[in-house]
């Protein structure tokens, strides 16, 4: 079955492109041009996946995505003409879960849409596990992150990549390794993705993300998550 998808895009040729290969992949798709509307669009369609130019009038793509990754769980891929690595991985920063940099070819947006959405229908092994790590708790079927008492609010593709590292505390992910299980295939984006990500739960999760003492760094390798923090309080 097919999703529904919002496509914000000004550029009008561009977007009707985006519809018709979308639409031909068996989506519904919705189109608006500026970031005000797609702010009000996605509330009031409620859409399973975005795609967001970055660069619209009223509203730009990176705080439509800030606003409405505050609101839903909803998919969310980002479209740039920008080529820093500081501009490419601010998106994923506020919340995006993936993005691609202009010119791109319609039909890698497709293959991009349709990753993400078999990667949030795909069952989870040992789904109706709840891990525990200390203070820490990552459920998979509530799809809630808590900390002691306290809910964290995390972007689906952090839970995705927390989620993959508790189930296997002590064991080191390369960043390679942790994209291909938390999103299903092999990313062609920046290799500081998984990065970023990981940077944004220290933030929510460590006492101080400068010391992290769940989320370990493993020098030219990747991450892991400790395996032993009694007596580590939440903060």
């Amino acid at each position: 079955m097919g999703a529904r998808i919002l496509v914000a895009e000004d550029d009008a040729k561009q977007a009707e492109l985006v519809r018709r290969y979308l639409e031909r992949d068996g989506h519904s798709v919705a189109i608006t041009h500026d970031g005000r509307t797609a702010i009000d669009e996605a509330r009031r369609r409620r859409p399973d996946l975005l795609v967001l130019d970055v660069m619209m009038p009223r509203v730009d793509g990176l705080d439509v995505c800030r606003i409405l990754r505050g609101e839903s769980d909803a998919a969310i891929i980002m479209l740039t003409a920008r080529t820093t690595e500081d501009d490419l991985l601010l998106g994923l920063d506020l919340g995006a879960d993936d993005y691609l940099t202009k010119p791109y070819s319609p039909r890698e947006l497709v293959a991009r849409v349709r990753t993400i959405l078999r990667r949030a229908d795909r069952p989870v092994p040992n789904s109706d596990a709840t891990y525990r790590i200390g203070a820490l708790v990552v459920d998979p079927v509530r799809h809630e992150v808590r900390l002691g008492e306290r809910r964290i609010d995390v972007t689906p593709a952090e839970f995705k990549i927390l989620e993959c590292l508790t189930a296997e505390p002590g064991r080191t992910f390369s960043r390679a390794r942790l994209l291909e299980l938390a999103f299903g295939f092999d990313h062609n984006s920046l290799d500081r993705t998984v990065d970023v990500h990981v940077m944004n739960l220290r933030r929510k999760i460590e006492t101080d993300p400068s010391a992290p003492r769940h989320l370990l760094t493993v020098y030219g390798v990747g991450y892991k998550m400790a395996e032993h923090q009694e007596g580590h309080d939440a903060p």
